[in-house]
Parts: C-alpha cells; sequence; structure tokens
C-alpha cells in the first residue's frame, strides 16, 4: 500500500437518505447484547472497486446508482434511517424516525492502481474517503450509517462506510451491504429478508449469570500498561499458506488440527505480550470475537442483522506466555472458543442487565475479529466484487490498539492468505515484528505495509 500517496477529494454536501416509501413510526428496542458499552462507537468499514467497461454497470454513475438502492433498501431496514435513544436502565432503542443515513458524494484526483498492489489498511487520506460530518458521529441521537461513494478518475470507486456498532454486527452489516447490491443490480426486494427480533438476545425474566465471563471483570490498571495513543504505529501482516504452515510446526502434533485463526491468535497474543514487556506476573487476557449464531437451538432465524458474538477470554501471566512454547497459547485460545455455548449467550445477556452494560475490560487485553468469511469482499453494486473490502483500519474502538481484524487478503504474488493490521507504540512494533519473523522458519518478513 502507498501509505504516502497523498490526492485532493472534492465532496459535496452531506445529505440525508430517507426510505424511498413511508415506513412504521415505532421504538424497536436493541438486544441486551447490543447495547453493552463495548459496541457503543462507530466503526468504519471501505470497499474498493475497479472499473470494468465489460460490465452492464459500467456506463452508470455508480453515487446515483447506489443512493437511489440505499433508498429502497432502507424501506425494509428502515431502523437504519431512525436515531438511538436511552431510556431506564441504559436501555437502547430506536426511534424510527424516518429520517435517513447520511450520505456523501465525491470525486478524488486519484486512480485506483495509485494505492498499489496490497489494497488494505492502513489507507492513505482515509479521513478523506470517509468524511466524519460534524456532529454526525455520536451513539444516540445520530445517524446511524454515513455512507461516502468516491468516483476515482479511472472509472473506479470507493464506497466508505461508518456505522453504529450497536446495530450490528460484521454479519448483519454484510447483509444490509448484499441487501443494497442486489436493489441497485435491479431485484425488486432483498434475497434475504431483515429480521429485527432483537428479543432472542435479551435477558431472561429473571437474570442470573449462570457461566464465567472473565472478560468484563473489573481490572485496575496498577502499572500502567494501557497502550499510550501517542507514537503509534501502524502496520499490516500477511499470512500465507508458507507463514502458517511455518507456525503449525511449532506446536505438538496433537494440536496440528487446530485453525488457522486459533493459530495466528496464539501467535499474535505471544508476539504482542513479548513487544510490550509487561511485568512478568501481570496477566494478560486474549478476547476471541465468537460468532454464536449457530450456538443456539433452534439457531437465530436467517435474516437476523443485530450483534450475536461474545468476547470469550483466555487469560496468562506475562511469564507464561511468553516463556512456554506456542502450544502453551494455543490450547489456551482453543478451549475458550469452545466456551460459547447458548447458555453462555444467556447469561452474557444477563450480565448486561445485573451489571449495568458495562464495557469489556480492556487492561492488558488484546482482542482479534475474523472477518475472512463475512462476505465484504463479495458484496456487488453492479461492478464485481469489491478488489478490498472489509475494516478500514485496524485497532478501531473506544481504545484504538486493543483490536485486530483478520482480513481475507491476495498478495502480488497471488496467493491468498491472511492480512492483519496491528496498532502498536514505536519501540513495541520493532520488538513485535522480531518476535514474529523469529517464529516464522525462513525468518522471512511477514508484514507488508506501515503508516507512522
Amino acid at each position: 500500500m502507498a501509505s504516502s500517496l497523498t490526492f485532493k477529494v472534492t465532496r459535496q454536501n452531506p445529505e440525508l437518505v430517507r426510505p424511498a416509501k413511508p415506513t412504521p413510526r415505532e421504538y424497536k428496542l436493541l438486544s441486551d447484547i447490543d447495547d453493552q458499552e463495548g459496541l457503543r462507537f462507530q466503526i468504519p468499514v471501505i470497499q474498493f472497486y475497479r472499473h470494468d467497461p465489460s460490465l452492464m454497470a459500467a456506463g452508470k454513475d455508480p453515487v446515483n446508482v447506489i443512493r437511489e438502492a440505499l433508498a429502497k433498501t432502507l424501506v425494509f431496514y428502515y431502523p437504519f434511517a431512525g436515531r438511538l435513544r436511552e431510556g431506564s436502565g441504559r436501555k437502547l432503542m430506536v426511534d424510527c424516525t424516518g429520517e435517513g443515513v447520511m450520505f456523501i458524494e465525491a470525486d478524488a484526483e486519484v486512480s485506483l492502481r495509485e494505492f498499489g498492489d496490497a489494497l488494505q489498511p492502513p489507507f492513505p487520506c482515509l479521513e478523506e474517503l470517509l468524511y466524519d460530518v460534524p456532529g454526525s458521529s455520536g451513539v444516540l441521537n445520530c445517524p446511524l450509517l454515513l455512507i461516502q461513494v468516491t468516483r476515482l478518475k479511472c472509472g473506479g470507486f470507493i464506497f466508505a462506510l461508518r456505522l453504529n456498532h450497536t446495530m450490528c454486527d460484521a454479519a448483519g452489516l454484510v447483509q444490509f451491504m448484499d441487501a443494497v447490491g442486489e436493489i441497485a443490480r435491479g431485484a425488486p426486494a432483498p434475497s434475504v429478508l431483515p429480521v429485527w427480533q432483537r428479543e432472542l438476545l435479551n435477558a431472561r425474566q429473571l437474570p442470573h449469570i449462570s457461566c464465567k465471563h472473565h472478560e468484563y471483570e473489573q481490572v485496575p490498571d496498577t502499572k500502567g500498561t494501557i497502550i499510550p495513543l501517542d507514537d503509534m504505529v501502524h502496520k499490516s501482516f500477511f499470512f500465507g499458506s508458507k507463514e502458517v504452515n511455518s507456525l503449525r510446526k511449532l506446536v505438538p502434533p496433537e494440536l496440528h488440527n487446530c485453525s488457522t485463526f486459533e493459530l495466528l491468535t496464539a501467535c499474535l497474543w505471544r508476539c504482542r505480550t513479548i513487544a510490550i514487556s509487561p511485568d512478568p506476573e501481570e496477566e494478560m487476557r486474549i478476547l476471541c470475537i465468537v460468532n454464536a449464531r449457530n450456538r443456539f437451538n433452534p439457531p437465530l432465524p436467517v435474516g437476523y442483522y443485530g450483534n450475536a458474538f461474545a468476547f470469550p477470554v483466555a487469560i496468562s501471566t506475562a511469564e507464561n506466555l511468553c516463556k512456554n512454547p506456542l502450544g502453551y497459547a494455543l490450547e489456551l485460545v482453543t478451549k475458550t472458543k469452545s466456551d460459547v455455548t447458548m447458555e453462555y449467550m444467556k447469561s452474557l445477556a444477563d450480565l448486561m442487565v445485573i451489571r449495568g452494560r458495562p464495557h469489556f475490560t480492556v487492561v492488558r487485553s488484546y482482542l482479534v475479529s475474523d472477518v475472512t468469511r463475512a462476505g465484504f469482499g463479495e458484496v456487488d453494486f453492479g461492478w464485481g466484487k469489491a478488489a478490498y473490502g472489509g475494516p478500514a483500519k485496524g485497532g478501531v474502538g473506544a481504545i484504538p490498539g486493543v483490536a485486530s481484524f483478520y482480513i481475507p487478503f491476495r498478495n502480488k504474488k497471488g496467493e491468498n492468505g491472511i492480512v492483519v493490521p496491528i496498532c502498536l507504540p514505536a519501540l513495541a512494533m520493532e520488538r513485535f515484528v522480531e518476535e514474529l519473523e523469529s517464529m516464522i522458519n525462513d525468518h522471512t518478513p511477514v508484514f507488508i505495509t506501515s503508516a507512522l
């Protein structure tokens, strides 16, 4: 990625796109999973589309096509056109006002090829491609979606979106974006109709915490280990089959059938801990986002677009994590993922009501989210699949540097793999790179882009 690339973006005045037809005026409660403190922020997503003159949509204006499709899609997804309000007990609800979502039309003096072969975070001039309209970024009483479509001088375009995370998770957002794409390509309605039913993830009538939820423990930051926001470096790391196989050789045979997600998570947790050099006796935490849709019996209905995941956590002292082989961290991660059951989710919803919807602990924590199968890259507005689709940056959330995404990626050699954006202070990033390279057998550098 050409991180030093600069270009001019000309934006039209922001506008509100309303549903194309009248929609119900009502209040719709979010679930007790949706409205937890840790999801009360805006999350950015970005999609890059190439110019392909062979496609039916080649001669059309993507701004007009998407704006019109968005209005039609909001007839089905009308809560997105409303505004969040907060009731008693910090309960969030959507006031379905039909006011609309924020939309920006823009043009950029740059072509897609100038972004380079490696389209992945960090993206140059992101604040120009997804403009933060003053007064629009609050959680309450603000647009729930902000969308900017930027035409490029090569005929391609960039679709950037900012979502109020309380409304949906990655799977729910892709479902909505797919619906916009289908209608943009001429469908009269989405093939998957949206399902609200947030009550399915509400606390029980007699709430009781029946499982352990270490991710919501109140951990004091006695040693000042929350990562400072100054001097942060943003790098992306590529893991193809060679890198993954090298890591797999570092774990005992009985763990070889672990998933790539589990293996990478164990590796990155260990490397990151070594990099930030905490006191040896300090407890370090890895939070794994686990999609719980199919862990319900019966599963959540097709079309459900609310947040349906948990943050189960593995815990280890820094000394054990750093001094033990990779298999030690891997066993902890594998067990943690299996903790998420239907009972776990019910207990989690109960905890939110009992404890006032707390934030997950960020002290000595690292959170990873696998979006390799979310489908961002498959979203098609009529110009084919995205050249890149997914999170716009790493380390999102209230505390930058705590979270990383696993994003599907094809490098310039044509190899498919996973790219992981990491945010760390400069000195810690140097140590992280050294440690990671030492775990890859032939010491080939795996980081592929950086930005200060």
